[in-house]
């Protein structure tokens, strides 16, 4: 399985991203999911999410993430982008690109590693109040 994780401080361009996508003639699925900073966080409202990461641990992560889904799932590639430092609401934060030669395995994994990475990948985000 192919996989591309980016960590980066950069805001995320769908357009680019998408333009680089590269998938075998086998393959009939390409999901992807792009989260974005909302204007509340737990009923307040919000200006931003500074987010903040330990890059060597989420790296550890990651990798753990993506030989599970190898495991679980025929996938033919991940791509993963997140952002730290300060996203602004509506700007996203997140974009993940999963291949696979259905819908079913696609949407599954995704969704699978959207949770995982939640609940196990050091990111902290701190939501900044106007």
């Amino acid at each position: 399985m192919n996989r591309t994780l980016t960590i980066t401080t950069d805001p995320i361009h769908e357009a680019t991203l998408l333009s680089a996508r590269a998938m075998s003639p086998g393959m009939g699925a390409a999901i992807y999911f792009l989260g974005v900073v909302r204007e509340s966080e737990e009923g307040a409202n919000i200006l931003a999410i500074d987010y903040e990461a330990f890059p060597r641990m989420v790296e550890h992560q990651f990798e753990i993430i993506f030989q599970q889904i190898e495991k679980r799932w025929l996938i033919e590639s991940v791509r993963l982008v997140h952002r730290i430092g300060v996203v602004k609401v509506n700007e996203p934060s997140l974009w993940v690109e999963v291949i696979a030669p259905h819908r079913e395995e696609a949407f599954a994994a995704c969704q699978w590693l959207i949770d995982e990475m939640k609940r196990t990948v050091p990111i902290w985000k701190r939501p900044l109040a106007p």
